[in-house]
């Protein structure tokens, strides 16, 4: 019996490495070859012969935003909405959580042109000393009256030398930004009162 098991491993090992002209034997088929079709193929399925599917009309992705003023920072009237909409702090979980997840986003996106303070002098300014480049101070007047629908907006179109991010950057989490930096022109202002009473002083 020993001498018949050694055999068998033996004839086994001398088998690998070479072709055979019969077909593999597979036993689960269904993992092994999976119907499919390239793409820009020609399809006999299908009545237009389009393997690659248009949307479906009038579908909706869940992770759409469907009501347009939120989508877009403007209201009914065409007007850029003056505060943050109330159900984007709600989904948020609050005020508090809206900011910190703001703070975060605005790290990744916003910091390296802008600065963490929020006055213009990010990296990307600094290194390349081109004074077109240099975006503006969020402590600046206009800005600090600017609807944050237009912010929300700047933040999606885009504006001068920047760029859009509603490719790069959810819809709420723009939101969110835009809370963020009413945070920090709150807080430039506090420091901007607390050096002229201390000049004053």
């Amino acid at each position: 019996m020993r001498t018949l098991f050694i055999v068998a491993v033996l004839a086994l090992a001398g088998c690998q490495g070479q072709t055979s002209p019969e077909p593999q034997i597979v036993p689960i088929r269904n993992m092994h070859e999976v119907p499919r079709y390239d793409s820009q193929s020609r399809s006999t399925y299908f009545d237009d012969h389009r393997t690659m599917r248009p949307q479906v009309p009038n579908t909706v992705a869940r992770e759409m935003q469907v009501d347009p003023t939120i989508s877009s920072g403007l209201g009914d009237d065409g007007q850029y909405l003056v505060t943050i909409p109330e159900p984007v702090i709600q989904d948020a979980g609050g005020m508090e959580a809206l900011l910190a997840r703001g703070e975060d986003r605005y790290g990744i996106y916003c910091v390296p042109c802008h600065g963490g303070l929020g006055d213009g002098q990010g990296l990307v300014p600094r290194v390349s000393r081109v004074p077109a480049i240099t975006p503006p101070t969020f402590h600046d007047d206009a800005i600090r009256q600017m609807p944050d629908g237009q912010l929300f907006a700047t933040i999606s179109n885009g504006i001068r030398n920047m760029p859009a991010y509603a490719a790069q950057i959810p819809i709420a989490d723009r939101w969110a930004i835009v809370g963020y930096v009413r945070a920090l022109q709150l807080t430039g202002v506090n420091e901007r009162t607390a050096m002229r009473t201390e000049t004053e002083r």
